[in-house]
């Protein structure tokens, strides 16, 4: 089975690997992978620039089922499903790990159901109810996909990046109110219910709790990988308290997989959603990904890491 694994630090490659599939389970399918895509700053600075070797990599992919366990009744060869599976070419997974595509909608486009779960998860935990005002900051794939979910559940949302390219795609996929810095959005100081923090950069999560209303909330969904300015946790301390700010971390799986009794959420019932978001067109992924072939793995990675690639994100396309 071909798979893309990290085997080096900078180095992505199409491997084989045994497919370790047999005997299949009795509530699990199987098949043949169309699309996975990247997720730009987990695989870049978990994986790509890690220091554990072989690593596989992927979380987010569309396969065509050939096989079911005797226990699965309501798939059958030839559905195409949504899983957080690895860049490989085959899948396996439990029945319920797994979401069908709604018919008519790409495996491209499907995909993306994965990134745009990351910030429902929030959606799903924030205080802040619609049509309350949500700041989105950096607007790679996941904070430009927060920032259409937020508005299709009738949020006044405002979307903030210093890159050009990110913001004209922001506008493309049908935001209205785009900015380029916390210089431009003075007059929404005191006004914004949350802040969800998407760039991973320390200046953004400062800025952020000093722009919230009153006990409004921070969420941090992109990861501070690593060090950017010198601000002191002091300046920080000192924004949260005399702004009763809530700073928090934007953990995805604080949200249970599954439904399950005295929970209103699930990330199955998210991923659902997000299907039939982006089968109705309410959700846009145009421009956010270019297709590559898996055995690109090298030119996608280190391109994605220079920023050089004509997109912000990237899909495999195994077909």
């Amino acid at each position: 089975m071909r798979q893309i694994l990290f085997t080096a630090r900078e180095t992505a490659s199409l491997s084989e690997v045994p497919d370790a599939f047999d005997p299949i389970k009795a509530g699990d399918v199987r098949g043949r992978t169309l699309v996975s895509l990247v997720s730009p700053g987990t695989e870049l600075n978990w994986g790509y620039l890690g220091d554990t070797f072989p690593a596989a990599t992927g979380y987010a992919c569309v396969f065509e089922i050939d096989e079911t366990g005797s226990a699965v009744r309501d798939l059958a060869p030839g559905s195409l499903v949504f899983a957080s599976g690895p860049h490989a070419g085959r899948q396996q997974a439990d029945r319920s790990q797994v979401t069908p595509i709604p018919a008519g909608l790409a495996p491209e486009t499907a995909v993306f159901a994965r990134l745009m779960g990351v910030s429902m998860s929030t959606l799903n935990t924030a205080a802040a109810r619609a049509p309350a005002r949500v700041l989105v900051t950096g607007l790679g794939p996941v904070g430009n996909l927060a920032a259409q979910v937020f508005t299709r559940c009738g949020y006044r949302v405002t979307a903030l990046d210093p890159v050009d390219s990110r913001r004209a795609s922001a506008r493309a996929a049908g935001l209205t109110d785009v900015r380029a810095s916390f210089a431009d959005c003075k007059d929404l100081a005191g006004h914004v219910a949350l802040h969800l923090e998407c760039s991973g950069h320390e200046q953004a999560v400062l800025d952020g709790c000093k722009i919230v209303a009153k006990r409004g909330e921070v969420v941090l969904i992109g990861v501070p990988w690593r060090k950017r300015t010198e601000i002191s946790s002091f300046e920080l301390l000192h924004a949260v308290f005399h702004n009763y700010a809530v700073i928090r971390s934007g953990w995805e799986w604080e949200v249970p997989g599954q439904p399950r009794d005295f929970s209103f959420h699930s990330l199955s019932a998210n991923y659902a959603a997000a299907l039939s978001w982006l089968q109705e067109g309410s959700v846009k992924v145009d421009g956010l990904a270019t297709t590559f072939s898996p055995a690109d793995a090298q030119a996608v990675y280190a391109g994605l890491l220079a920023q050089s690639l004509p997109s912000p994100g990237a899909l495999f396309d195994w077909r």
